[in-house]
């Protein structure tokens, strides 16, 4: 994920990436996010200390991302979920494709939250348990690619791949897809780059 926000970044921006230090591997159920955003908003002190221009929530739940900003500010902090809806939605009717059945009610909330909720065509699921299907890179491919061809109906214009640890399989597949497939953590870099550039002085 650091490497995919450097290279969206550019040359002269440093991406420095900070793993938490406890809480669930992968972010499968809403147990897993609550756990995860107590973990993020604990890390407010390390984060300030590098006094950073921005920072990324790499989770598309943006675990802890508000609680972030509050203790932050005025520093943007961007969630990678937040940064994708927004690219998504410019576009048109949209559609996300992730791995999790346990976390839809929390993205159908996410996006009901959105600027345009109305443009928001629902969530496609990958079949089968999320923490296997993540074990086994070629199958996670042939999974994604096909909920993507199932979620890219004539009136959809782009789909999301929702989750970070999902980003090398959103740019594996983005070839083989219909319609544009918009990548969250390239998104959430380009988001907080504009937000840096809105807030410095004229």
């Amino acid at each position: 994920m650091a490497a995919i926000a450097a290279e969206a970044a550019g040359d002269g921006v440093e991406i420095v990436a900070l793993t938490a230090p406890r809480g669930p591997n992968l972010i499968t159920t809403e147990r897993d996010l609550a756990a995860a955003a107590a973990v993020v908003a604990s890390m407010r002190d390390a984060i300030a200390a590098l006094r950073p221009d921005a920072v990324l929530v790499a989770a598309f739940g943006d675990p802890g991302r508000a609680a972030l900003q509050a203790a932050l500010a005025p520093t943007p902090v961007v969630g990678i979920g937040e940064a994708a809806m927004l690219a998504a939605s410019s576009l048109g009717r949209y559609a996300i494709v992730t791995t999790t059945p346990d976390l839809l009610a929390s993205i159908d909330f996410m996006n009901a939250s959105g600027p345009w909720p109305e443009r928001y065509a629902g969530t496609v699921l990958t079949p089968g348990d999320p923490a296997l299907l993540m074990s086994r890179p070629d199958q996670l491919l042939e999974a994604l690619d096909l909920a993507c061809r199932v979620a890219a109906d004539g009136s959809v214009r782009s789909i999301i791949i929702g989750g970070g640890p999902l980003a090398t399989a959103a740019r594996a597949i983005r070839e083989r897809v219909p319609v544009p497939i918009v990548e969250p953590i390239p998104e959430a870099v380009r988001l907080a780059m504009q937000r840096v550039e809105a807030g410095r002085p004229g």
